[in-house]
């Protein structure tokens, strides 16, 4: 299997080298193949799939914006609680492309079931029959254009012929470069934890540079487990991990048509069947599953178009968390905070902007706001600490975290994101050019 890091290594802007990510290697039941379509009319790898021999259970989230992508409807309509493939594919989005489009998919399902049928026949003692309805979706790219159905077909036999049982730390990272559009790296985490006795991975991927401000889900991410849940569980684990993960996150405040995060269980380890939510012998996957969905998340939003900081939104003592939620997206999605920070301006003033419109009460004689470690505001004005020239050196750092103490209750919440650089509009002004 040829692996092209070239856009991965000779980025201009993100120096990041293979041995910068995690060490995944195999996950029992996950099996991985990529290609090229040539969706791109050049060689890169723009079909992923994940082929799970023995079925998975599985769950996901997805977009809630009124106009969605034709594979989410897709996935919508499944009701297998096992699937046997996933499979992804860039460049183009299918969104706004109609019957046509949910066609194309259908005609992609029957065809690779068929491939996967004769492979299970060829590889098996008790070969399964692959039903089109077991093969999941993600597809992301540009909205509006014609789905490639056609030239995703003619590929589906090659995308068998290279399937992998057997994973490991270059699988994986050709996998989530497969899927990258916009993005400067391929993101990938890993947790292990325990189940009873049972040893347990949870591996996942990620895409996603632009259009990312979370509505159920943001960006694509998948998760993989050789843990035995049912999909009942993993839907509920999935769930109630979002919201401080990939609801957590921001880029430029658009939300896509095609968000969706999936998690997929093998169920191969050895660990007895987790069936309901309060069995405490989860407590350890609960806290893994939440590790790698936030480490994806913040590369998510680290990768950010043009970005050239990360920056992080805390705000506390607020009165429910959904106000500490709304204050913290208000700045975090502020263009003006966010060309600031570009600008390494410590322009407090904008950040007082952004709480100050958030819809949310505010007792000015309690508010708090550092960066970093600076105080600036205190009980509602300038802190006599404050020190300009200290704040401007700060405001050189590529990690930039907001403080805002609102002093009013006792709730929370934290926001991820990035800058506005001229990058960023160049990238977007050039999309489709």
């Amino acid at each position: 299997m040829a692996i092209n890091f070239g856009n991965f290594f000779n980025s201009g802007s993100k120096k990041s080298k293979l041995g910068d990510f995690q060490d995944l290697e195999h996950v029992d039941g996950v099996s991985i193949s990529t290609t090229s379509a040539n969706l791109y009319n050049n060689e890169r790898d723009d079909l992923v799939m994940f082929y799970f021999r023995k079925g998975a259970e599985h769950a996901s989230v997805y977009t809630q914006s009124k106009i969605i992508s034709e594979n989410i409807k897709w996935n919508l309509n499944l009701k297998n609680k096992k699937i046997n493939a996933l499979l992804i594919n860039t460049r183009n989005a299918n969104v706004f492309t109609g019957k046509k489009g949910y066609q194309g998919l259908k005609d992609i399902a029957e065809e690779l079931s068929a491939r996967l049928s004769e492979k299970q026949k060829k590889d098996e003692e008790k070969p399964a029959k692959i039903k089109p309805n077991e093969i999941l979706f993600g597809c992301t790219g540009t909205i509006g254009e014609k789905f490639p159905t056609e030239k995703i077909k003619k590929n589906i036999s090659e995308l068998v012929d290279k399937i992998k049982y057997t994973q490991n730390k270059y699988i994986w990272t050709k996998a989530a470069l497969g899927i990258m559009t916009t993005d400067l790296v391929p993101k990938l985490a890993m947790e292990e934890c325990k189940i009873g006795n049972a040893n347990i991975k949870i591996y996942g991927i990620a895409k996603g540079s632009g259009m990312i401000f979370p509505n159920m889900a943001t960006t694509l991410g998948f998760i993989f487990t050789d843990a035995n849940i049912s999909s009942n569980v993993l839907q509920k684990l999935l769930r109630k991990n979002i919201e401080t993960t990939f609801n957590a996150i921001t880029c430029d405040g658009d939300t896509s048509t095609n968000d969706m995060v999936s998690i997929f269980s093998t169920g191969i380890a050895k660990n007895h069947k987790i069936k309901n939510i309060n069995d405490l012998k989860i407590k350890d996957f609960n806290i893994a599953l939440h590790s790698v969905l936030l480490n994806l998340a913040k590369r998510v939003a680290a990768d950010g178009e043009g970005a050239s900081k990360f920056i992080t939104v805390c705000v506390k003592n607020a009165k429910t968390q959904e106000d500490a939620k709304k204050v913290a997206f208000s700045i975090a999605n502020s263009p003006l905070v966010k060309t600031a920070i570009a600008g390494e301006d410590c322009n407090f003033g904008r950040v007082l902007m952004a709480i100050g419109k958030s819809d949310v009460n505010i007792n000015l004689n309690k508010l708090l706001i550092k960066f970093g470690d600076i105080k600036i505001v205190e009980k509602g004005q300038l802190s006599n600490l404050y020190n300009e020239d200290e704040a401007k050196e700060y405001m050189k750092n590529e990690k930039i975290e907001l403080y805002i103490d609102l002093g009013i209750g006792q709730k929370s919440f934290e926001v991820y994101s990035m800058d506005f650089t001229k990058k960023y509009i160049e990238i977007n002004a050039d999309y489709r050019t």
